[in-house]
């Protein structure tokens, strides 16, 4: 579950992953005695309270430790190799902990709805579960098969791109024109221009450098009719450029610029692995080297072409929502006919959707679990 709290430019998301991580940093304030940690504890069974505690301490932290470093606006973190982040990244974590806010928002298609299920009563949430399995149900027999969940998640998964895509509209588009001019994006990215739109700051590193150079054929390549602004729907495909056919030729161009270094137009294994082979192990190589054969290099012939570096660098949503289909089936078909009746799906609303009630039982769960780590 996330809530989000915004302060100037911070936009604080909150869930239940985050506690751990302020919890440690509770303990380096030293709130170290017991007493002091099961007073801590009492006050933060409030869950209201532990989210309005949270946004409020994450804002004041980053503004005590705030950098000059700039910020990349692009919707997914990029992995090590460079491929973006598949849309399932956070449904586990590192120690392979499920997160059932992923499985929601697959299903809701909206982070706000979803947070918005997780108020809910329980009936309640059972009432506007049964309307969306509804929709799901494409042949109107009263089961949902693989093919309409799979369709369902897909859907949902192009909604919460452009959701996010919005939200981050919103935070560029300064003058509220509709519309973010190269100049909005730069300054809130990078810091280069004052409000007066002058420029008051370069950027001497070569790698930020880089990276204004790639934002900016971005920029250019989503600003479709060329008018030097980019209309909502067109920083959709700026945001998301993994998720927009129209961008895959620029993220292949800036792909074989950054990885081809002998300029023939495919990736080999060295290319592949690049400078990170020097920070990892002989066991690490030979991963990769396996995910190198078996997962990109179709043809077998040890290059990587044109294809096969997309399918390396952008992630499969289609991959990802068969995955999610299999999961979902497999926590609600009980009767195992595979389909799912919506009695099913409405007995398995926590799984689903989400509640309050079914949410707050597993806060308090996690907060006991990271008390007892300290």
């Amino acid at each position: 579950m996330r809530h989000s709290t915004k302060v100037g430019r911070h936009k604080i998301f909150v869930n239940k992953i985050d506690l751990k991580k302020y919890f440690v940093l509770f303990k380096i304030l030293n709130i170290s005695s017991q007493k002091s940690k099961d007073s801590l504890l009492a006050a933060m069974r409030n869950a209201r309270l532990l989210q309005i505690f949270l946004g409020v301490f994450a804002i004041c932290f980053i503004n005590l430790t705030e950098v000059s470093t700039h910020k990349h606006s692009f919707g997914k973190e990029r992995l090590e190799d460079g491929a973006f982040s598949p849309r399932d990244h956070m449904h586990y974590d590192n120690e392979d902990h499920h997160h059932s806010e992923f499985d929601h928002e697959a299903i809701i298609g909206s982070v706000k709805e979803a947070e918005e299920f997780h108020d809910l009563p329980i009936e309640e949430s059972k009432r506007r579960l049964a309307i969306l399995v509804k929709k799901m149900d494409l042949n109107n027999d009263e089961f949902i098969d693989r093919h309409e969940l799979k369709a369902w998640i897909l859907r949902s998964f192009k909604k919460l791109s452009e959701e996010e895509a919005e939200d981050r509209f919103e935070d560029l588009d300064e003058n509220n024109d509709e519309k973010v001019s190269w100049i909005e994006y730069v300054n809130d990215v990078y810091g280069i221009y004052g409000d007066d739109g002058v420029k008051h700051n370069t950027i001497d590193d070569d790698e930020e450098k880089k990276l204004l150079e790639d934002d900016r054929e971005m920029f250019n390549a989503a600003d479709l009719n060329k008018d030097g602004f980019l209309s909502i729907n067109e920083h959709i495909s700026f945001h998301s450029p993994e998720e927009s056919n129209n961008m895959l030729p620029i993220i292949l161009k800036q792909t074989l610029r950054d990885k081809d270094l002998n300029k023939d137009g495919l990736i080999n294994f060295q290319e592949f692995v690049g400078d990170n082979a020097k920070n990892h192990d002989k066991d690490w190589l030979l991963s990769e080297k396996e995910r190198f054969d078996n997962d990109f290099d179709k043809d077998n012939d040890g290059f990587l072409n044109h294809n096969e570096i997309l399918s390396w660098i952008v992630p499969s949503n289609d991959e990802v929502a068969t995955e999610e289909t299999s999961h979902l089936f497999a926590s609600a078909d009980d009767d195992h006919d595979d389909r799912l009746s919506y009695k099913e799906i409405i007995d398995k609303y926590d799984i689903f959707v989400g509640s309050e009630a079914t949410d707050y039982g597993d806060f308090i769960q996690n907060i006991e679990e990271f008390h007892d780590e300290l």
